[in-house]
């Protein structure tokens, strides 16, 4: 099947600012990575001014929206995501002509962000919850309430479902928002929220599209903004840190990972749990922060695992991600697949194998867009860089292990503390294991964010970010303390 950006049509997004969708002198130009021309629409480009008019905007609504009870908060969000399902077809198909993933992948972006806010929303009865500390010697009690106004930055790679990982946290704790969508695919996600917006008091949700260069500063340094939300990079992390310091505004980041899945060599390799490796690893052409990025597996079950994942990857078709006969679609940009060639050039030069996986679909072009087979690097050295660098793309490096506290020191050796897995039939030694490998959230027999617990926090350790995501723990992170303290 050919799919033909031709016969597509453009779509145009605005700003939606204090109630109202807005135009720009400006657009950003958003192109399909299928084949790196089709213009697939534009989205307003805001100016330094119009950032800061959002923020106004958010700042003004902050104290009616606050003094709502969250109970009223749940109800006001509830009713906003009604009008979402009857959209999430057109929007799923939008999300993959900006991003490149296949088409039922984006349908599940924009689904979760439904169940993310409706989780959030049940736990409105907690959010208000007060700790009382009895005399003597004083009786005292500890209140939480909201920052003010927030700003959430979202990625290209799943950028209505991350959005949603902090949304409705901020918005039930009591703050007004403005999102950034990412620049290089901002239009599902503004049509997302701006729907979403448009059921709320004007100015609790804004919308803002644009330039990094041109409207970052307008959004972090503020001093109304009283917190920022970024996923992405380390390196746009510490730029983001860098910007907040002068206003002392607090950040949450979450920046990647380099993620470990450790197989032991009592572990169930049978088909289910092939494919979640295959799924935990390749899904969104391995574009997900919490993907397998290296894999340990026990020398005695190592043919068994390279030969599983060969005989799943040697189907994989790829194409455009609106082509129903397609398994993968492009990286999102030409930066990144350089990047990942980069990477894969680099391990074939070192000594280690590379096994190359994937057909075209009928019609397919793989060589116009940002196309990349998927590759596996089997056995490659520990300090290759494939192994030692976020490859963010369709490769995984297999590496042998012959004993287990070796294994653990070697998946603890790098940058990052995102996720990582233990595949093993005993949960006790799975529990040793798991406890001991330096990330925050480790998953058992399973990999990947098809598998999170959603009422646990998610977050990473060391460069792979500050800040915890999801449940209690996520509202409370758009919360402060307040100790309210009497005489005995």
């Amino acid at each position: 099947m050919t799919i033909s950006a031709d016969q597509l049509p453009l779509i145009e997004t605005g700003l939606f600012i204090d109630g109202e969708a807005r135009g720009a002198a400006d657009v950003l130009r958003v192109v399909d990575p299928a084949d790196g021309t089709s213009v697939v629409g534009h989205a307003a480009a805001a100016t330094a001014e119009q950032a800061t008019a959002a923020v106004e905007a958010a700042d003004r609504a902050f104290p009616a929206w606050a003094a709502r009870s969250p109970q009223e908060r749940a109800e006001l969000l509830t009713s906003a995501l009604a009008s979402l399902e009857a959209d999430r077809a057109a929007t799923a198909e939008i999300l993959t002509r900006e991003n490149g993933k296949i088409r039922m992948e984006s349908f599940i972006d924009s689904l979760v962000f439904e169940q993310r806010c409706r989780m959030t929303i049940d736990l409105a009865g907690d959010v208000g919850e007060v700790t009382h500390l009895p005399a003597p010697p004083y009786r005292t009690e500890v209140h939480h309430r909201p920052l003010g106004v927030v700003t959430i930055i979202v990625p290209f790679n799943w950028p209505i479902a991350i959005l949603g990982a902090s949304l409705p946290h901020a918005l039930l704790a009591g703050n007004t928002v403005v999102v950034k969508p990412p620049p290089t695919a901002p239009l599902a996600t503004v049509r997302t929220a701006e729907r979403v917006a448009k059921a709320l008091p004007p100015g609790v949700l804004n919308v803002v599209t644009g330039a990094d260069a041109e409207i970052g500063e307008a959004l972090i340094a503020d001093d109304r903004v009283k917190k920022v939300c970024f996923t992405g990079s380390p390196g746009g992390g510490k730029r983001i840190m860098g910007i907040a310091a002068g206003s002392l505004t607090r950040v949450a980041l979450e920046l990647g990972g380099n993620d470990p899945a450790v197989v032991l060599a009592d572990a169930d390799l049978g088909p289910d749990a092939l494919r979640s490796l295959f799924s935990g690893t390749f899904d969104s052409t391995g574009q997900i922060c919490m993907a397998v990025k290296r894999l340990y597996v026990h020398r005695s079950r190592y043919a068994e695992v390279v030969d599983g994942l060969s005989e799943l990857l040697s189907g994989t078709v790829l194409g455009h991600g609106l082509d129903e006969t397609v398994t993968m679609g492009p990286l999102h940009s030409p930066r990144q697949k350089e990047f990942v060639e980069e990477l894969v050039a680099q391990a074939r030069a070192s000594g280690a194998e590379v096994r190359e996986f994937g057909t075209p679909a009928d019609g397919a072009d793989l060589t116009r867009g940002n196309f990349l087979r998927p590759t596996l690097v089997l056995d490659p050295a520990d300090d290759t860089r494939v192994v030692t660098e976020e490859q963010f793309g369709p490769t995984l490096p297999i590496l042998p292990f012959d004993d287990e506290d070796a294994v653990v020191a070697r998946a603890n050796d790098t940058w990052s503390g995102l996720c990582s897995s233990v595949w093993t039939a005993d949960l006790d030694r799975a529990a040793d294991v798991g406890s001991r490998l330096r990330t925050g959230y480790t998953f058992v027999n399973v990999h990947g964010a098809a598998h999170l617990d959603e009422r646990a926090p998610f977050g990473g350790f060391d460069n792979s970010g500050m800040g915890r995501e999801l449940g209690i723990e996520g509202i409370r992170e758009f919360m402060d303390t307040h100790a309210l303290s009497f005489p005995a």
